[in-house]
C-alpha cells in the first residue's frame, strides 16, 4: 500500500519515516524541532513534538501513533494519548504528545526518534440499541477479571450478579 506524505518546511533535511527492520510493524517518527532549539521535558511534564509531516491515508485506514519501547524503558518517556489516532481525512501536521514519567529531564533534539506509527484498517459499524445482549462466560468482568472461574456479570436488568470465587488454589496470607 502506498501512502502520500507531505514534508513541511521545518522537516527539510530529516529522513522520511521508515521501518527499522524487515518485520517491524511500525515506522519511526522523528522530532522536527529546530536545530538550535531542543525541547526539554521535565519529570511529570508533557510536550507536543512536531514531526513536520502530513499524511494522506487511504479511505478505510487509520494511523496509530505509539510509544517507542526504548524511550519508555531507558527514560520513562511515552506517548501520552497512546495510541494517538490519525484519521484518513485529517490533513494537518502529525505531532506527538510526549510525557516524561522518568526522574530526570528528557531532551528532545532534532531528528530524535520519538514515536512509531502503524497504519491499519478501520472497521466502521452501525450501532443498534438493544435491551439485552448475548450472555458470555466472562460477562461484565473487567479489570483483573481474567483468571476468575466465573466473572461478575449483569442479568440484563442492570443489576450486578454475585461475584464468583477465584479459580485455582487459594493463597493463604502469612501471619507475621
Amino acid at each position: 500500500m502506498k501512502v502520500k506524505v507531505r514534508r513541511l518546511e521545518h522537516a527539510e533535511g530529516l529522513p522520511l519515516p521508515d521501518y527499522q527492520t524487515e518485520h517491524a510493524a511500525g515506522f519511526d517518527l522523528v522530532a522536527a524541532v529546530p536545530d538550535d532549539v531542543s525541547v526539554t521535558i521535565a519529570p511529570g511534564a508533557r510536550a507536543l513534538i512536531p514531526t513536520g509531516l502530513i499524511f494522506e491515508l487511504p479511505r478505510g485506514m487509520e494511523a496509530q501513533v505509539r510509544p517507542r519501547s526504548g524511550l519508555a524503558v531507558k527514560h520513562g518517556v511515552t506517548v501520552l494519548n497512546s495510541p494517538g489516532t490519525i484519521d484518513a481525512d485529517y490533513r494537518g501536521e502529525v505531532a506527538v504528545i510526549l510525557i516524561n514519567h522518568g526522574t530526570d529531564p528528557f531532551v528532545v533534539a532534532r531528528g530524535e526518534r520519538v514515536a512509531q506509527m502503524i497504519v491499519a484498517p478501520v472497521a466502521r459499524v452501525k450501532l443498534r440499541e438493544a435491551k439485552r445482549l448475548t450472555a458470555t462466560k466472562r460477562g461484565a468482568g473487567g479489570f483483573g477479571s481474567t483468571g476468575i472461574s466465573e466473572a461478575p456479570s449483569h442479568d440484563g436488568t442492570g443489576r450486578r450478579k454475585a461475584v464468583a470465587k477465584r479459580s485455582g488454589k487459594a493463597q493463604k496470607k502469612s501471619k507475621s
